[in-house]
């Protein structure tokens, strides 16, 4: 456990140095108060005239021999007044007790090795089957070409902090110990391991964004492969997040990619000991490395906390008209959503679903299958708990179904939200959000900027629109949300050429920022990910602000959706999966809808008149790259869509993606099914793609 002491000179040092004493020996039991156990690490910042009193303190817990100063960093920090920036100093002081002292031979070994084709990372990493990856030298390759890749860019590796965790599916923990040998001999000095290897995605963007000062590490390896299922026989995947936790960019996935061509050896330090990652600790290796097991929810809880008004969330959570229910899908999320909604926000263990991280996710006879996909489609146990079906219509009299709902995926970043009996689809969630934004303390000034991803529905254009903010369209994946919100950043005067290349200090502020997709994704500023937690207290902080009166009655989900309606009208909107399909005929099927886009602008298609047919495009606004052939998007004059995309998210084939979307204004009929008012547009979908004919498919794996 660790924590942060913000020194100022309002308090004399001794009162700094009494805190950071007790947070190291921990406090005793006294009268009703119980006690509390040392923490590992307390971190001191300290600005201008403080800075001093940090440095008083660090050099006397050490001479105590209470603590090791493991870090002294200074920074420019942006302040008001017409100096602009200070010096900043952050001092981190580790608990001398909770050191554990290792020997283990620190010498790099080569070892000679050969181009393993496919080796190409997607949206979200590298994503193949885990026996695949349990091969000779297949992990070790990727994580070779990454590191020579972070090299070549100027990166920090050597000398440098490295995070490593996952969503605890089947081999994380052999991939931890594997990839923590690697990083030593390629030079890194610190490494931050999740204990039990456990680290939700959105999770390892808050370590490297606060834990320990902020922005210490020069990336994080995530073990990952989202909402595929896991175990033996099932899927792995690894990516490589950079300095401002977010995803690396493409620039240097393709180089990486290129490496795994040419890759002739890795370096591994075979002699470095294997780590406990169950127990939480620092240990030291040979007196030089640095390897600290970390409470894999601290950080990203504490942010959340800095986030939402935790109080106002409690008092919702305790009305006895509320009921609620997580199903964190026995993926990593377990530890958090117990943190946050037990522990911190007061809720009941019964509010929990499979809330214990499973390497199988469950396994194939689970009722999701294995499938930690936070959708109407796998999560079963938790639709049918709260009276819906698989097309997120009502079933039953709702007697006994909770008022809330949520689920997460795999590694945490995606979420569902359901009401009593009703399904708010992802493209609809975003739009309420941000309709809503102002009820969240760290948002409450309001926006200055919002994306979606194209597929995603035109929902959030029209809130955008009304409150007069940008709101960009971007290709899928979560990278293109992060040059947007690093826009306008003067972060620690970071001018420098590295990973993610410039924090672009001369372009438009576009923060604070919301952003999201359909593929049950959203997120802000925060962090650099998709934070499926993050959505979740969103829609209960827009709860309890509904709800500030309990002697009213509950304003429920359903009706704040159809509120949301009323004023912004209904995008009718679903998702049609065509899963494992064999990649040959799925290439073709875009080639020929590409041609066919040449010819259908200004024709009629059962009736509907063809606006524009093209294959998306994206021209990034702020780094001026340009992103092609992101998708064959078919618009109508009356604004319906239809959507074709290659989902990069699987292990092995291809997955076909097919979006459709018919807008309703507020004065039309908004109580229809979804299903059912795009159906017309399924089907001339699969008209003008030939998709059954070339693939042998009829219907789709899963409708969203």
């Amino acid at each position: 456990m660790a924590v942060e002491l913000r020194l100022t000179t309002s308090k004399p040092a001794s009162f700094y140095l009494r805190a950071a004493r007790s947070f190291l020996e921990g406090v005793p039991a006294k009268d009703d108060k119980p006690a509390k156990p040392p923490l590992d690490t307390v971190t001191l910042t300290a600005l201008g005239n403080a800075i001093s009193v940090a440095c008083f303190i660090g050099g006397t817990l050490e001479k105590e021999r209470l603590a090791t100063i493991a870090a002294v960093r200074t920074k420019w920090t942006p302040v008001a007044g017409p100096m602009k920036h200070t010096p900043n100093v952050t001092v981190v002081l580790k608990r001398k007790e909770a050191e554990k002292l290792m020997s283990g031979s620190l010498a790099v070994t080569n070892e000679s090795t050969d181009p393993i084709a496919g080796q190409k990372p997607g949206t979200s990493g590298l994503r193949k089957k885990t026996k695949e990856f349990m091969g000779k030298n297949y992990l070790e390759n990727f994580v070779q070409s990454t590191f020579d890749a972070l090299k070549a860019t100027n990166v920090p590796v050597e000398g440098g902090t490295l995070v490593v965790g996952g969503d605890g599916r089947y081999y994380n923990k052999d991939a931890i110990q594997i990839i923590t040998k690697m990083a030593v001999a390629n030079g890194v000095k610190t490494i931050w391991i999740g204990k039990d290897g456990l680290l939700s995605t959105p999770a390892a963007s808050a370590v490297i964004r606060t834990r320990e000062g902020g922005f210490v590490p020069f990336g994080a390896f995530i073990l990952s492969a989202s909402h595929n299922p896991g175990g033996l026989d099932e899927d792995f995947g690894i990516k490589f997040n950079c300095e401002n936790g977010g995803p690396a960019p493409e620039k240097v996935t393709n180089m990486i990619f290129e490496n795994t061509k040419t890759i002739k050896e890795y370096k591994i330090c075979k002699g470095f000991p294997t780590m406990d990652i169950g127990t939480s600790g620092t240990y030291v290796v040979d007196g030089k490395i640095r390897v600290d097991v970390f409470d894999c929810a601290e950080d990203h809880v504490g942010l959340l906390m800095k986030v939402f008004d935790f109080d106002s969330i409690k008092k919702l959570i305790a009305r006895k008209d509320f009921s609620m229910v997580y199903d964190s899908m026995n993926g990593v999320q377990g530890p958090y959503a117990r943190r946050v909604f037990v522990e911190e926000l007061g809720a009941p263990e019964s509010v929990l679903m499979n809330a214990v991280p499973k390497e199988d996710f469950g396994g194939k006879n689970s009722p999701s299958h294995g499938h930690a996909d936070p959708n109407l489609t796998y999560a079963v146990e938790l639709v049918q708990k709260m009276g819906t079906n698989k097309t997120g219509e009502k079933v039953g009299s709702g007697e006994g179904v909770p008022d809330f709902g949520a689920a997460a995926d795999g590694d945490a970043d995606r979420n569902m939200i359901l009401g009593k009996q009703w399904f708010v689809s992802p493209s609809d969630s975003l739009a309420i959000i941000a309709a809503n934004i102002s009820c969240i303390p760290f948002f409450k000034e309001g926006l200055k900027g919002c994306a979606r991803s194209m597929p995603t529905s035109g929902a959030l254009d029209l809130v955008a629109k009304k409150k007069k903010i940008p709101c960009f369209v971007t290709p899928t994946g979560w990278k293109f949300f992060g040059n947007l919100m690093d826009s306008g950043d003067e972060k620690l005067g970071f001018t420098s050429e590295h990973l993610h290349g410039k924090y672009f200090p001369e372009t438009e502020n576009y923060t604070p920022f919301l952003c999201g997709e359909e593929s049950f994704g959203t997120g802000a500023n925060h962090v650099r990910e998709k934070d499926g937690m993050w959505a979740v207290l969103a829609w209960l902080q827009i709860l309890a602000s509904k709800n500030p009166d309990e002697s009213k009655p509950l304003v429920t989900v359903e009706q704040i959706t159809k509120d949301h309606w009323k004023v912004y009208g209904r995008n009718y909107y679903c998702r049609y999966d065509y899963e494992g399909v064999e990649s040959e005929p799925a290439n073709t099927m875009m080639k020929n809808l590409e041609e066919k886009c040449a010819t259908l602008k200004g024709t009629e298609l059962k009736g509907m008149k063809v606006e524009s047919a093209e294959n998306f495009e994206y021209n990034d606004p702020v780094d001026k790259s340009v992103s092609a052939n992101q998708g064959i998007k078919i618009v109508f004059t009356d604004g319906s869509r239809i959507i074709f995309r290659l989902s990069g998210t699987g292990s092995a084939g291809a997955t076909i993606r097919v979006y459709l979307e018919k807008y309703e204004k507020p004065s039309g009929n908004l109580d229809l099914s979804q299903f059912e008012v795009v159906k017309p547009l399924a089907d001339l979908a699969l008209e003008i793609s030939d998709l059954p004919k070339l693939t042998g498919r009829d219907s789709p794996t899963v409708i969203t």
